[in-house]
Parts: structure tokens; sequence; C-alpha cells
């Protein structure tokens, strides 16, 4: 019998047996199954060899009475590692918590608390203990695998909850009356090439794909900068692929690129643009060129354009965070980002039941680092501050061209 029809006979019924029961029970399979019968119940079920082989033998003795009350006789079995060393859980919870329970300078404050480590340790301090032994008694006394949380958010910012009220009214506001809102950000920046991609993909079995062993920069290949936009009200995405820096100069060519393409054929009578954006990055609240740029932007496109910065340390909470860029990461898990027109494929194809779609294309722009504006550039863009936190909320508007004289 193939081992995977006995495991799948016998599994809804070990499983409501005692040891010895069990025991019986495979011992009387075996012993239908005639020569090789204990290695086929072992592969089947696990169970070792050995016990299979005592259920045998204690189905040979005939009239032996059965109490199904006792699985071993009087003062049989194993006695357990704790019981025989009273002091082991101490000092396992001691070196799994050196802080609080244990001496706050062991060596195993600063290493990996694998299940090996701990087990060399104990070894060391004259417990008799296995890897298996350790999580066996790390499980006992409440203790699990567990990952860092993301709880502590660093200094609490004055205004943050107020500023947070602000943008969602002064989004929703925006929406009613037609007008555009987006949220733009930096996602992280990729290294071109067949690297290895965090995730993973179905493929063909033993057959995966290879991948280099070091992340080292190619330089013909670069890196890639990916800079999006999120309609809010479209749930639609733009992603420029920029190649050279992260600049405000960027990221405004960026919004540009999103309306020439996209904005305006979506709102064809927008007056205003709302742009919700972190407070650091490119789009820095206290970046001078991030407010030159989108002056110029404002005087291209007619728009006035309102912005409003989440309060630092609060990047998470910008909608592009969650609605574009983590399905664009779950598109491309597992997948080498080869070359820049990978990237874009795979950014253009990202779907999701709610509708989303997402544009992209490769800027092959240089925007230099570095640029300083001068006094005279910056009188020049006409920022009016909100009466609430002008530093995060202010609004741009475009200035009058000077027409030209007539020519007779």
């Amino acid at each position: 019998m193939p081992p995977s029809s006995l495991r799948k006979k016998l599994r809804p019924i070990l499983s409501r047996l005692n040891e010895r029961q069990r025991r019986l029970v495979l011992a009387t399979e075996a012993r239908d199954l005639g020569w090789g019968g204990i290695a086929q119940v072992h592969r089947a079920t696990g169970i070792s060899r050995r016990a299979i082989s005592r259920g045998l033998r204690e189905l040979a003795q005939p009239g032996r009475p059965f109490d199904p009350g006792r699985i071993r006789r009087p003062g049989a079995g194993r006695k357990p590692t704790t019981a025989k060393d009273p002091t082991l859980r101490r000092d396992l919870e001691a070196l799994v918590d050196p802080v609080t329970r244990g001496d706050p300078e062991s060596q195993l404050r600063w290493t990996s608390k694998s299940l090996r480590h701990l087990a060399d340790e104990l070894r060391r301090r004259g417990h008799a203990v296995s890897p298996w032994l350790v999580r066996e008694l790390l499980r006992d006394a409440g203790f699990n695998l567990q990952g860092n949380r993301k709880t502590k958010e660093g200094s609490r910012t004055a205004d943050r909850d107020a500023q947070f009220h602000y943008i969602n009214d002064h989004a929703i506001a925006q929406q009613r009356a037609g007008q555009p809102v987006i949220s733009v950000d930096t996602k992280k920046k990729e290294l071109v090439g067949d690297f290895a991609n965090a995730g993973r993909e179905w493929m063909p079995q033993g057959r995966p794909e290879k991948v280099r062993v070091h992340d080292f920069l190619i330089p013909e290949n670069g890196k890639a900068i990916p800079y999006g936009v999120y309609d809010l009200q479209r749930n639609e995405g733009w992603v420029s692929l920029g190649i050279d820096h992260d600049t405000a100069s960027f990221a405004v060519r960026t919004i540009q690129r999103w309306w020439q393409k996209m904005g305006r054929a979506r709102y064809p009578r927008a007056t205003s643009l709302m742009i919700t954006a972190d407070s650091g990055g490119s789009n820095s609240s206290r970046s001078h060129l991030w407010k030159w740029e989108l002056q110029r932007f404002a005087d291209r496109s007619g728009l006035t354009i309102h912005v409003c910065h989440f309060p630092p340390g609060t990047s998470k909470w910008n909608k592009i965070e969650h609605r574009l860029f983590s399905f664009i990461t779950q598109n491309w898990r597992g997948r080498p980002l080869v070359s820049l027109a990978t990237i874009v494929s795979l950014i253009g194809s990202v779907r999701t039941q709610t509708g989303l779609r997402v544009r992209a294309e490769i800027d092959r722009g240089q925007y230099p680092k570095g640029r300083k504006m001068t006094g005279e550039e910056m009188a020049q863009v006409q920022l009016q501050p909100e009466e609430f936190h002008g530093d995060w909320n202010y609004t741009i508007t475009p200035r009058k061209r000077k027409r030209r004289p007539r020519q007779h």
C-alpha cells in the first residue's frame, strides 16, 4: 500500500488513541502488511520502528489482561528532564530575557537567541538539553517566535491629529467641488539588475530564478527612483522612473507629467489641485526648490496649487503608501528587476479588485543635487500660508503672464 494511502487511512483514528492503543493499532496494521510492514507503517505515520515492534510483541502475548486506565506499567517511562534538573527552566528563562530575569552581562543579550545557541549555553552551564527540548520548554513557558512591531513614533508632533483632520476636511471639500486631489511620494530606490527581490513566486519545481549572490550596484545599470502620483478620487496612479537624483525638480516634473498625460483629460474643468505629501524628502515642507518648481508648474498649468504636508514621522498615513506602492511591491515580489523596461512593465501591469490602474514611464532627465535658490527667485513665488500651520499648509497661485506688445 502506498504511504499516502496508508497515512490517509490511519490519520483519523490515531489522534483519538492513547500511546498504547496507537502502538497496538499500528502493530496490527504492520502484521497484516506482512514482510516490510514495520517500515511501511513507519514511513506513513512517523511513529518509530521500535514502538511498532513493541506493539507486535504485545500482540504476541496471549491472555494478557488489558487495563484501559493504564498505558504503562507502574513506574515505567522516562522521567522528564525538568524533574531530574529542577534549575533548567529558571536558567533558560534567564537566558531568553537576561535584562529582567537574569544576568544583564550575558553574551546572549547580544547574539541570536536561536534554539541551538540557547542549548549550547545551557550545556555550558551543566544542563543536558537538546534544541528540541529547549523549544518545548519555551512553549510551555509562554514564549513564541515574534518579530519587531512598529509602534514607537518618536516624539509626538504638536497638532498632529489636528493636521490630519485639516487634510481630510480640505480633501473632501476639494473633491466635492470636482477638483483633483493627489498624494505624492518617492518609493524606495531599487537596484537595476539580476538581484534577489523579496518574496516568492510560483515557478517550475527545481528551476528557481538565478540571481546574484551580492547586491552590489552595477554602474552601467544604476538605480531606479520611482516617484509616484496617486489620484484619490479616480483610484489611478502615475509613476515616473528616474535615473539621476531624487530632487524637488524631479518630483514636480513627475506631477507635471501626470497632469499632461492623465490629470488634464480627467479634470478638464479643474482650476485648482490639492497635493498631500510628506514633510521630508524631495517634497519637503522646508524645501525652497520644491516651492519654486510648484510655482513654475502653476504658471504652466494655470492651476492654483494647494499643498498639505503630513506632520514629521507620519509618512505612512499618506494614501499613496498603502493604495499604490504596496500593490507595486506585491506585483514584483520574487522577480529580479533586470532593466528599467522590466520595472515599467511590472508597475504598469498592477491591477486590484478595487480597480486600481497605473501608468509608468522612464524619466531620463538630469536633476543635479545641491541647487540653492536665491532670495530674488523666492520673492517671485506667490505663496500664501494658511492660518493653521502655514509651514505645512499653503497655496501657490499662478502668476499672470505679461502680454507681448503687438507689432504693427
